[in-house]
């Protein structure tokens, strides 16, 4: 039998910081980069009752972890549940199982700042944020490890939400936080844009985005829906977090294709390989770049890791066994 650590949302929950996060999820991309294996996401809809099921997976050689997420949202219960099992990457052993959703706007805001910190300018102080929800929240605190944000506008369509998420983040960060009645007001003379909605048509227009501005989407992974318009698509330097997802679920960059203004070598580089110095990011203050994060095991997988070494060190979490395939596997 192998003891794996299991570790509950309770244990998790508060361990390890947004800028922990980011770097952990930074070399998870160099990683990446250098050629290590992952995949889009699978997702297998269910009509009755309505509902998905997700995985997805990657291998970190030099993390020396593997694994991803396994979830499962709506159906019956009407809720949303996420495992992460993680396994070592030299001996194949199961590590640890992990309950994941508390983890999640903390990995998923480090893939979001490690995209602006790798193709926004280094300048960059003023960022607009059109959603206000715990992603939304996730991206915003990450980003702040990477960028001194002087100011930050606020947009989503509610106004109470707005208004307090954005009451809540002036307090919490150096920024200056408010919110505003528009995603135009909220874009106008922003460095940074991020998009962490459930929209499905595009949350602002791109022709109001000013040269050198940097954009990153992280609210949509479907072919039908999209929060970024086609003229984004078309001004940016677009990197997606993996070059499979543009046929895939990247659905702000197949409409773009599917209206004749892009086709797929638009795509300039997966973020991976950008950190791996295979290409360069940013080559001027002018550019406009897009990173459009849809998800992936690498960002999992890097968070997973780097909380299961602070359990281990903090002494969290209970064991339970694997047996192994050689003892287990009789059919007997």
């Amino acid at each position: 039998m192998t003891e794996t650590l299991f570790l509950t949302s309770d244990d998790v929950s508060g361990l390890a910081t947004p800028a922990e996060f980011v770097d952990a999820v930074r070399d998870g991309y160099r990683q990446r980069g250098e050629g290590a294996p992952a995949e889009p996401r699978t997702k297998l809809p269910n009509e009755r009752p309505p509902g998905f099921f997700t995985t997805y997976a990657a291998v970190l050689p030099d993390t020396g972890a593997m694994g991803g997420y396994m979830y499962s949202a709506g159906f019956g219960g009407q809720d949303a549940w996420f495992m992460t099992p993680l396994f070592d990457a030299e001996s194949g052993e199961p590590m640890a199982l992990i309950d994941g959703a508390s983890m999640n706007p903390f990995k998923t805001g480090a893939v979001g700042a490690v995209g602006v910190d790798t193709l926004a300018r280094d300048d960059a102080e003023t960022l607009a944020i059109v959603g206000s929800g715990a992603q939304a929240r996730g991206q915003l605190r990450a980003t702040a490890a990477v960028r001194d944000l002087e100011t930050v506008w606020v947009y989503s369509p509610t106004k109470e939400s707005r208004e307090s998420f954005a009451g809540e983040m002036d307090r919490r960060l150096d920024a200056s936080v408010a919110a505003v009645a528009s995603s135009a007001a909220a874009i106008e003379g922003a460095d940074i844009v991020i998009t962490a909605t459930n929209a499905s048509e595009p949350v602002f227009d791109g022709d109001r985005l000013e040269p050198g501005t940097h954009v990153t989407a992280m609210g949509q992974y479907a072919t039908d829906k999209r929060e970024l318009d086609t003229t984004t698509i078309e001004r940016a330097k677009y990197v997606p977090d993996l070059r499979d997802r543009i046929t895939q679920d990247a659905g702000s960059f197949l409409h773009a294709l599917a209206e004749g203004v892009v086709d797929e070598d638009h795509v300039y580089a997966e973020l991976g390989e950008v950190i791996a110095g295979k290409v360069e990011g940013r080559e001027d203050d002018e550019e406009i770049t897009v990173f459009d994060s849809g998800g992936t095991g690498i960002e999992t997988v890097a968070g997973a890791y780097l909380l299961y070494e602070k359990a281990q060190s903090e002494g969290l979490g209970t064991t339970i066994d694997f047996a192994p395939a050689s003892a287990a596997l009789t059919g007997e």
